[in-house]
């Protein structure tokens, strides 16, 4: 454990008080997941993200805290939650670490959510109550080394071999894939139509190389998928869904709740900073005390109230099955800019010390520089936002 890993003091701000919004229900859900980061993340995640290494062990506890597809309903394992309850979820890991989030977000979004909207019912029944509980792992092959932002380049491929399929082809930059059970892969086939499959560690050819040296998400796993001439049955092939829609219906599930997991990221920074600003004395008084310091806080707060209301109202419009991939989307870029605003004013206001692994800052200033660009960059939601007002595509 680390040395210098002090008590998690950490206190939700809520300015505008929006927990008045918020169902019993959901603060049930979320107090159970505060404590749980408490006691199990925040003691041992800087000791994990400066050895680079993911913490195995808290994997069983995010599956009992409902983190592994809350929304899935509860005859195959999940929790059967609305959206809002997704959101508070990922908001109050990710106030632990990126990367936690990172991996239930992962098994929540990309995997459990493609096999439960696209897959068979025997694909169902087989994969999501392990998924649920964290006895098995998944991680999704969509992004390849030469085609991240244009997914629809994809050079991976599936060729039709009678009862089963040849894939071939890697991707990159996947969370989850050095100890993942299952993949989700999306590759096209002869006809050139993206097609998605659950492939299964042990089927030969199958690799997933570690990614190493990494200065952001270090308590996350990343690797590659290799597929050197995998046979894939037939019967793990998605069976209806075709094109770019089934990847990007996941993709708009992960999105949402990241926007809600990086605000998580930026209240924790302001926690911080402003318990910081009332105990650190420069020039005889607090420093919380000085104009500069205080101009810091009052916009990290404000950032922070703006983003609680457009992700709560997100909840709400996603809940109720009207939230649009462009609204979802705003939201996401928004989350992260000012998460990452906020982690660096923060840090600034820490002086030294906020360099330092005693407090959780620099780990998520260095985590967000991720999440800014996964699941869309900050550039492509941009010009999502405005082809979706100007009707104009900006893209070619």
């Amino acid at each position: 454990m680390n040395k210098s890993a002090k008590k998690d003091l950490y206190e939700a701000p809520d300015y505008y008080f929006i927990d008045e919004l918020l169902s019993e229900e959901h603060k049930l859900i979320r107090s159970t997941a505060r404590e749980w980061v408490k006691k199990e993340v925040s003691p041992i995640i800087e000791d994990y993200a400066q050895r680079a290494e993911f913490p195995k062990h808290i994997i069983h506890g995010l599956g009992e805290i409902g983190a592994f597809g809350p929304t899935i309903p509860v005859e195959y394992g999940g929790a059967g939650l609305d959206y809002m309850a997704y959101g508070i979820l990922m908001q109050e890991i990710e106030r632990g670490d990126s990367g936690i989030r990172s991996t239930a977000s992962v098994q929540g979004s990309l995997v459990m959510y493609p096999i439960f909207a696209y897959g068979t019912e025997e694909q169902r029944r087989k994969y999501l109550p392990k998924l649920a509980t964290g006895e098995l792992m998944g991680c999704f092959g969509l992004t390849e080394p030469d085609h991240g932002s244009n997914p629809s380049g994809m050079v991976t491929n599936i060729k039709d071999k009678g009862d089963h399929y040849l894939l071939n082809g890697a991707k990159m930059w996947i969370s989850n894939a050095p100890f993942a059970d299952i993949a989700v892969v999306w590759a096209k086939d002869e006809s050139g139509k993206i097609r998605g499959m659950v492939v299964e560690r042990g089927m030969e050819g199958f690799t997933t190389p570690e990614t190493h040296g990494k200065w952001s998400l270090r308590a996350s796993a990343t690797g590659e998928l290799v597929f050197d001439n995998v046979k894939v049955p037939k019967e793990n092939i998605f069976p209806d869904i075709t094109g770019l829609k089934g990847p990007l219906g996941c993709l708009n599930q992960a999105r949402y709740g990241i926007a809600w997991g990086a605000l998580g990221a930026a209240m924790d920074c302001y926690d911080t900073a402003l318990r910081y600003s009332k105990e650190r004395m420069q020039f005889g008084k607090p420093i919380g005390g000085f104009q500069l310091q205080q101009k810091k806080l009052a916009e990290m707060i404000t950032e922070i109230t703006k983003a609680q209301l457009l992700v709560w109202r997100l909840g709400v419009l996603k809940s109720e099955n009207r939230a649009t991939p462009e609204q979802i989307s705003m939201a996401k870029r928004n989350s992260v800019e000012i998460a990452l605003d906020v982690a660096r004013n923060a840090r600034q206001m820490l002086g030294g010390m906020g360099i330092t692994g005693e407090y959780s800052i620099m780990r998520h200033m260095m985590n967000l520089e991720s999440v800014v660009t996964y699941e869309g960059t900050h550039d492509i939601h941009l010009l999502i936002t405005g082809m979706d007002v100007t009707g104009l595509n900006a893209f070619k």
